[in-house]
């Protein structure tokens, strides 16, 4: 990971601050201070000009090479906490998921608000996109986990792999081929998935991986860059983050550093580094090869709680 422009890595804390970190340095060079609520998510727009920043209720959208401490738009009907945010892969539009029990669709062309909503019925704790990009998967707290097809605008998929244990985290893998579910339990369920007629189906059971014995706050499958190694990382209140085959799901690595939970986990886009967020104020930068630690972010005064990276192409190809 060398130390240029770009490479944008940030961090948002229970201090109600967001920090830009030069990542091979380790040095805060920008800080935006937000008053209004805790952060719960970053996110970066694939061309590297926005920060989303997922607060309760509401979503702030921040310029990136700009100085000013003010947001450039902001997106308000959510009335809880939004735990999930992302992006289309060509940033036409935005997604959210909250404790208010909904999922929404935001178009970053237009001025106005949410142009779709969807009801999970119980606080929404993670949203991903599918690859396809047509296809949103949610996880709630009642353990729920749903597929919701943008094509036919409804839920075509609903599963629950333990009753009433809340779904924490979920991530895709970057081809499709495989979901990954992280729970209050400690427990991880993969499934592959199988299409039919362009539409996911079906869910298939491929492991139950007991990964950590405390909650798993993050789950994230490395990209695609990886290959042709698969890596699962799951980080955890236990404060540690392993590291896993995906092949077998075998523990490769445990990342050992951190004082307190683990609430954030991000991939560099090539697989080679991994930044983790934690409760102990720090955020660290990891060698995937060697499992250790290469740099701490120091500067937050609480709980930092989640991290964002954009270190690839100012662009992704859908």
């Amino acid at each position: 990971m060398s130390q240029q422009p770009s490479v944008i890595l940030a961090t948002a804390s229970y201090d109600h601050a967001i920090k830009f970190w030069e990542a091979k340095s380790g040095r805060c060079y920008r800080t935006i201070q937000y008053p209004d609520s805790q952060v719960n998510r970053l996110e970066i727009t694939p061309d590297k000009r926005h920060l989303a920043a997922a607060g309760n209720p509401h979503i702030r959208l921040f310029d990136i090479n700009s100085n000013s401490p003010q947001p450039v738009r902001s997106f308000d009907s959510h009335t809880n906490n939004v735990m999930a945010v992302g992006f289309q892969c060509d940033g036409n539009w935005m997604y959210s998921g909250s404790e208010d029990g909904t999922v929404k669709i935001w178009d970053l062309r237009a001025p106005g608000g949410c142009q779709r909503e969807y009801e999970s019925r119980a606080a929404v704790n993670t949203v991903v996109l599918h690859p396809n990009q047509t296809e949103l998967i949610s996880g709630d707290q009642n353990g729920n986990i749903r597929v919701w097809d943008l094509t036919a605008n409804s839920c075509s998929c609903e599963l629950v792999p333990e009753v009433d244990t809340a779904v924490r985290s979920l991530t895709v893998m970057w081809d499709g081929s495989l979901v990954v579910a992280a729970n209050n339990h400690g427990t991880c369920y993969v499934w592959r998935l199988l299409r039919g007629n362009q539409t996911m189906t079906n869910f298939e059971p491929l492991h139950k991986l007991q990964a950590h014995n405390g909650y798993i706050l993050k789950c994230l499958l490395s990209p695609e860059f990886c290959e042709p190694h698969r890596y699962l990382a799951t980080a955890s209140s236990d404060h540690t983050v392993k590291i896993w085959n995906v092949d077998g799901f075998t523990l490769e690595k445990t990342l050992v550093g951190h004082q307190r939970w683990v609430w954030d986990c991000v991939f560099s886009v090539d697989g080679a580094y991994l930044i983790t967020a934690s409760s102990d104020t720090t955020a660290r930068l990891w060698s995937m090869a060697s499992g250790e630690e290469i740099k701490v972010y120091q500067g937050h005064h609480k709980a930092t709680t989640c991290c964002a990276l954009h270190d690839g192409a100012e662009t992704s190809p859908c």
